[in-house]
Formats: C-alpha cells, sequence, structure tokens
C-alpha cells in the first residue's frame, strides 16, 4: 500500500514534497537502488531519483526490465566523489544543504554527470557563482582550487574561476582594498601550477601590464616553493623535484613577465641543488641570461655555491649562464642587424649602445664573482679561467677588476709553477690595465715572468703613444695654419724674384747697347769690370731665389746670363727656369 502510494506522488508530481528522513529511515519501504561509490554505499530509491537523473535512468533501464527489482550501479567516476553525490542525492529527496565556493564547482559537475539538466540544480550553482563565489578574490581561487580535482566537466567552470582570479587581481593593483597592496599574492599559493597557468593565461587575455605578471608568477612560485628555496640542502626528494619542475614549467616568458633577476638565480641555484631535470635547470639558465645585466654579484655567485651556500661549486652553471648572455647578446652584431641610419652615420644604433652597456655591467658583475670563487683553495684553473674569460677581452674597458681577481687566485694558490699561473693570467690583457694597476703588476712577485714583461712593455708603449697622439694633437691645426703662412711668403718671394728679372734684362740691354753708340773710341771697356758687375747681379738673384740649392736652377740662370755678357751678343737670350710650384713664368 505504500509503494502505491509512492507510485502516486511520482504520477502527480508532488515526490519532492516527500522528506529524505521519511523515507530513507521508513522501514515499510526498503530501498531498490544502491549506488557504489568507492568505498561508500548508498541506498537509494529508484522512485526518487529516476525522474531526477537522467543517467541513472538510463542505467536502471539497461540493468533491469523489472521494475521492483533491486538494481546496483557504480558510479565511482562522477566528478566530486561521494561527497558531491551525497548532495545531489539530498537534493532529488528534498533535503536542504548548503552551496559554499568549496563545493559548488563539484556540485555542478556531478548533476552535468547525472544529466539532472532539466532540473534547477544547475542553474541554482550556477547562480551561486555569479551572485558570491565569483565576487572576491579569496571565493573565486577557492573556486579554482576546487575545479583541479575533477577530471570532467570542469573546463567551462576553470576557465570561468580563473577569469574572475585575473579580473579581481588587475582590480587590486589599480585600486588596492587592503593593506599591504600586494597582499593577493598570498592567496594564489594555494593554486596548482595547472591553475596558476590558467590565471596567467587569462591576465594576458586582459592585456595585464608585464610588471603586474611578474609580481603574481615570482610571488606564486615563491610561495609555492618556499621549503625548497629556504633549504635546498634538505628538499632532494621526488615531490619537491617534481613541484619545482612543474612550477617552472608554467612559469611566463621574459618577453611577457621580467621576473627579477634575483630570484632567478635564487630558483636556479635550488634546481642544481636538488638535481632537478637538465630541462628544467636549462630553461632557469637562459632565463637567468636574459636578465644578468640586471643580476648583482652576490645573486650570481649564489648559483655557484653548493646546497649548503658554503662552497664554489656549481661554476660550470655560471659559465653556461654567462656564455648564454654574451651569444645573446653577440648575435645582432654578427647578422649584420646595424640600423641603415647608424651605419651611414658611422656611428652605433641605440639598441648597440644598450647591448655595449649591458655586456660592460655583466663584465664587472663577472670580475666581481671571480675575485670571490678566487678564495675558494680547491676550485681549479680550469673553472676559474672558464668562468672569467667567459666574457671577451675587448667587451672590458678597464682590466683592473679582473687583475684583482688573478691576483686573488695567485695569492690563494702560491704551490702554482710558472706555466700554471701564465695560464691564470691569460684571461686578462696587460694593455687595459690602468697606469696604477701595471705599476703594481709590475712589482708584484706573484706574476709570471712574462706578465711582468708585458706590463713594462705596455706600460712604456702607452706613454709613448700617449705622447706622440698629444703633440699630434696640439700641432694638428697650427699645421694648417703654418703651411698657409708658407705659401703665401713662396707667393711673395716670386712675385719679387720676378721684378728683378725684369730690371736685370733691362740693365743688361743698356749695357750691349753702349759701344755701338761710342764706335770712335778705340779701345772697349774692359771686360774684368763687366765680369764683376754680372757677378754681383748673380749673386744678388741667387739670394732672392727661394729654389736655390734646388735641382741648380739658380746657379743654370746666373750662368747662362753671365755667359750672354762675356759673348757681347746683339741678341739677349736668358735661359728659362723650369716650372716650379708658386712661379710665375
Amino acid at each position: 500500500m505504500i509503494q502505491t502510494k509512492l507510485d502516486s506522488y511520482v504520477a502527480s508530481g508532488n515526490l519532492v514534497l516527500l522528506k529524505a528522513k521519511l523515507l530513507v529511515s521508513s522501514q515499510e519501504i526498503p530501498a531498490d537502488l544502491t549506488i557504489r561509490i568507492g568505498d561508500s554505499i548508498f541506498p537509494l530509491h529508484k522512485a526518487v531519483m529516476v525522474p531526477k537523473c537522467g543517467y541513472i535512468r538510463r542505467a536502471v533501464a539497461a540493468a533491469t526490465k523489472d521494475p521492483s527489482a533491486t538494481v546496483e550501479l557504480d558510479l565511482s567516476s562522477i566528478p566530486g566523489g561521494a561527497d558531491a553525490f551525497e548532495k545531489a542525492a539530498r537534493y532529488c529527496y528534498g533535503a536542504n544543504f548548503e552551496i559554499t565556493a568549496s563545493n559548488a564547482a563539484a556540485l555542478r559537475c556531478a548533476a552535468a554527470f547525472l544529466d539532472m539538466h532539466a532540473d534547477d540544480l544547475p542553474r541554482r550553482v550556477d547562480d551561486f557563482l555569479a551572485q558570491s563565489a565569483l565576487r572576491s578574490l579569496p571565493t573565486a581561487v577557492a573556486v579554482l582550487r576546487s575545479c583541479e580535482p575533477l577530471l570532467r566537466g570542469a573546463d567551462d567552470l576553470l576557465r570561468r574561476a580563473a577569469d574572475a582570479v585575473a579580473l579581481r587581481i588587475c582590480n587590486e593593483a589599480l585600486f588596492p582594498t587592503r593593506s599591504p597592496p600586494g597582499w593577493w599574492t598570498a592567496e594564489l599559493a594555494a593554486l596548482s601550477p595547472a591553475s596558476f597557468q590558467k590565471v596567467e593565461t587569462a591576465l594576458r587575455c586582459r592585456h595585464a601590464d608585464p610588471h603586474l605578471l611578474a609580481s603574481a608568477a615570482s610571488a606564486y612560485a615563491e610561495l609555492a616553493l618556499a621549503e625548497v628555496l629556504a633549504d635546498p640542502a634538505g628538499a632532494g626528494d621526488d615531490d619537491h623535484r617534481q613541484k619545482v619542475e612543474s612550477v617552472v614549467e608554467v612559469l611566463p616568458s621574459g618577453a611577457d613577465a621580467p621576473i627579477p633577476a634575483a630570484f632567478l638565480c635564487r630558483l636556479l641555484h635550488a634546481a642544481v641543488a636538488i638535481e632537478a631535470s637538465h630541462k628544467t635547470c636549462r630553461d632557469l639558465e637562459l632565463r637567468v641570461a636574459a636578465v644578468l645585466d640586471q643580476a648583482t654579484a652576490p645573486d650570481l655567485l649564489a648559483v655557484a655555491l653548493d646546497a649548503a651556500g658554503e662552497r664554489v661549486t656549481n661554476t660550470d652553471t655560471v659559465r653556461r649562464v654567462i656564455a648564454a648572455f654574451v651569444e645573446r647578446h653577440a648575435a645582432p652584431e654578427s647578422g649584420g642587424g646595424r640600423s641603415r641610419r647608424a651605419s651611414m652615420s658611422g656611428g652605433r644604433s641605440v639598441s648597440e649602445l644598450d647591448a655595449a652597456g649591458a655586456m660592460e655591467r655583466v663584465a664587472k658583475t663577472v670580475d666581481e664573482v671571480a675575485a670571490e670563487m678566487a678564495t675558494e683553495e680547491s676550485l681549479a684553473i680550469s673553472k676559474f679561467v672558464g668562468v672569467a674569460g667567459a666574457v671577451p677581452k675587448e667587451a672590458r674597458p678597464s682590466h683592473d677588476c679582473l687583475y684583482r681577481a688573478v691576483d686573488i687566485y695567485l695569492k690563494t694558490h702560491p704551490e702554482l709553477d710558472e706555466i700554471e699561473r701564465e695560464k691564470v693570467c691569460s684571461v686578462m690583457d696587460p694593455l687595459r690595465l690602468s697606469y696604477q694597476a701595471r705599476l703594481h703588476a709590475s712589482q708584484n712577485k706573484r706574476l709570471p715572468l712574462q706578465a711582468v714583461l708585458s706590463a713594462l712593455y705596455y706600460d712604456q708603449l702607452k706613454l709613448r703613444s700617449a705622447a706622440t697622439e698629444e703633440d699630434d694633437g696640439s700641432s694638428a691645426a697650427g699645421k694648417a695654419r703654418a703651411q698657409a703662412r708658407a705659401d703665401a711668403a713662396l707667393a711673395r718671394e716670386n712675385e719679387a724674384l720676378r721684378s728683378e728679372l725684369a730690371r736685370m734684362r733691362a740693365y743688361v740691354s743698356g749695357m750691349q747697347q753702349q759701344p755701338s753708340k761710342g764706335s770712335g773710341s778705340s779701345s772697349p771697356a774692359p771686360a774684368p769690370k763687366k765680369a764683376s758687375f754680372l757677378g754681383t747681379v748673380s749673386r744678388t738673384l741667387s739670394r732672392l731665389n727661394p729654389f736655390r740649392g734646388h735641382h741648380g736652377w739658380g746657379k743654370d740662370t746666373a750662368s747662362s746670363i753671365a755667359a750672354d755678357g762675356r759673348r757681347h751678343s746683339n741678341t739677349t737670350h736668358v735661359v728659362k727656369p723650369k716650372r716650379r710650384r708658386f712661379s710665375i713664368s
């Protein structure tokens, strides 16, 4: 009779008015549907569950054709497990239950799995999410975290929850609602790497500031790996190793978010200490190389230390980081990437200047790190040279800091022979030392003889070059003025010579005409007196000639004139000089 009454409630659609306590506890209506989920067993009634759940209706129909037979179903694959199914069953029986941020996603996925779309349970969960759970950052993070164990049906909820978290982060960055302003970073520590990656994607879709994305990523990694970063030596198990690898894998790229170099160096040190995978370590090495010009000497030195932070052991890691940085900045120059404007002007583009400045900063940092590493007694020469020589010599405007590192290494290792000391000194160039450093090197007994001689030789070479450059620089402008004055004086002397030749020709012509006028005289003028006069004229012309002594130009002219005078020729014949610079014919 009770079964008949229950069937009548089902037919009339008023089954929901029955109380779950009456149906379950009543001994008069035995359970005819058993649901097994893992170790949990739920004795239920087909008359209650079948109308509400399409999945159970189809499963019962496929299990038996007898409506009164007891059916047992295994729903271990339901999202949310036994807890989510219990709340869905309570809803079917009309019992009260609470929807929270931690169970809303599981309940929504369980309702989708049971095919309860025709009922208002999914709608009630969606309303709760939209009006309450996703309205604040902590509850949105709780919803996102509750979606992590769900295998199916949670993709849409993951997207919605991640977008809600990203929206709240952007709002907090612009308009903080709590103090301190970065309080929201602690909320992200509860997320798994996969969920945090969803948040990263949502932040990019919302065009969040790169620095905001970098702050979120570095804060999440630091909080999620707090135990590993605090004590790398005691965190070498597989769980910590897997966690580090998964967190590094979801970090944003340097182009999207410039993560601070100091934190990346700490993370690389922890990854090396716990012996993370080669892929993870290489990824971190490239990340550190991308921002190496922002790292300090203690940051880079921390990478070289062991897990306890006491001894220098990871020099190969430091060398690879420096080599990656050098290769990264040398690629544009080798590829001919100079701008056309810079090439035409003979200068360097802004990117080249930035690259040169970054290289100088890294070279200074490497020199400081090499000086600290040089105090390690067990450090091999190849390790020291590998780190100190990873930066090209020409990248350093001065090698004083590098000389200091070399001197410290030689002082720490006094047992080295001459060849080994020369190998240590091969990383520096004595020509790039300052005068004080060369003076110190010339008196340094720890340096090999070749290095001392190089310092002395280059010191003298620099002094001579500096003196020559100073003389050249001071007389360069004066040379042009002196040359101009010499050219003007030469032109004036040529003009004076031309006038003197004209007067001499007129005088000689008059002397030749005197015998013809006084033809009645029997005795000619004495020749020696004429020769003496012509010699005087010749000497005068020789003194006026600016080209005297050059190719015998003045001598030939004077002798020709004297010969003409002695011949008493009626025709005056003067040998013209060869054409000279600034001469007038």
